[in-house]
């Protein structure tokens, strides 16, 4: 009689976990409050996961909706890697509110190019979903009116601007890859004229984890997405799991969210993780793997990346750093 566990194939996806952004967001909070001590305000969760808020929590951070709701304006207030409509750190400025800025940098540059479309008289249409936090922010970057929401391919074909009106269009940087080109595709063919981005605005990490998952999701018969719920890239991995061959796609927060019924002995499960989760929570869904079965895990590698974004400037710890400005 052999006691011997049932074997299973993890298929780990490469590159998966954190991006640069989310990287550079959490070392804002880290160092500010080892920099001006407890407690550091955050507007809105720094970014979409709940482990890593909790763990900031812990450090000192004290997570907000809305700047009135801080009763100390001499605590440094950080704003989340999505980005702030612009009215935010101006009602900062009017409390005299100390505030470090954790936008994502490639956030901020889809941010710049709106301005640069307003100011070159262009109606913008930004591709996206109602209510995120980074497209509530870039909304508010201009006036009212200025700006377009559209959400999917239908949308798209019904859009009627004002005549003779010059138009541009910008996305959310952790939108489905594939899904915004048929969205785009629909607004060049209405308008031969629409301006874009210089370079696309699904930033580099959103686009390689999609790549990454497309690669093993046929060998696969059950895919986890390590993300949370509210996180836009993680939801779109699961999406394009499911469409690029591995029907039984699905998100987990923890390993406590594992559907067993899903996972059998003999079956290849592909893992991957959003831009925001932690590879601790990779490990964490690896061990519960291990607790059931004999696991082989095999990296599906696709991409490098070496990304890095610099600290804001009063946070930086040395003259080589400020020179690196």
């Amino acid at each position: 009689m052999t006691n011997a566990r049932p074997k299973l194939k993890v298929l780990l996806s490469a590159p998966r976990g954190f991006c640069a952004g989310v990287v550079r967001a959490i070392e804002i909070v880290e160092q500010a409050i080892e920099k001006y001590g407890q407690p550091v305000y955050v507007r809105h969760e720094i970014v979409h996961n709940r482990y890593v808020v909790n763990d900031l929590k812990k450090k000192g951070a004290i997570f907000v909706e809305e700047l009135d709701e801080i009763p100390d304006c001499d605590r440094p207030v950080i704003f989340s890697a999505h980005g702030v409509p612009k009215a935010v750190p101006q009602a900062a400025r009017l409390r005299n509110m100390f505030y470090l800025d954790a936008t994502c940098p490639l956030v901020s540059k889809v941010h710049m190019e709106a301005a640069r479309h307003f100011q070159d008289g262009h109606h913008i249409v930004l591709i996206g979903h109602a209510g995120h936090p980074e497209v509530i922010g870039t909304m508010g970057q201009l006036p009212a009116g200025a700006i377009t929401l559209v959400e999917t391919e239908e949308e798209a074909l019904a859009f009627t601007p004002s005549a003779n009106t010059a138009l541009a269009y910008i996305t959310q940087t952790t939108l489905s890859v594939d899904d915004t080109k048929g969205i785009i595709a629909a607004l060049k063919t209405r308008f031969p004229g629409i301006s874009g981005p210089h370079k696309e605005d699904i930033c580099y990490a959103t686009t390689n984890r999609q790549q990454a998952v497309k690669a093993i999701a046929e060998r696969c018969d059950v895919i986890l997405v390590v993300g949370a719920p509210n996180s836009s890239n993680s939801q779109r991995l699961v999406e394009v799991a499911r469409t690029s061959g591995c029907p039984k796609s699905m998100l987990v927060q923890r390993a406590a969210e594992i559907d067993w019924a899903h996972i059998h002995a003999g079956s290849t499960v592909g893992l991957t993780a959003g831009a925001s989760a932690p590879e601790v929570l990779v490990d964490e869904v690896i061990a519960a793997l291990k607790e059931r079965f004999d696991v082989e895990v095999e990296t599906a590698h696709v991409r490098d990346e070496h990304v890095s974004f610099k600290l804001p400037r009063e946070l930086r710890k040395s003259e080589a750093d400020e020179a690196a400005a």
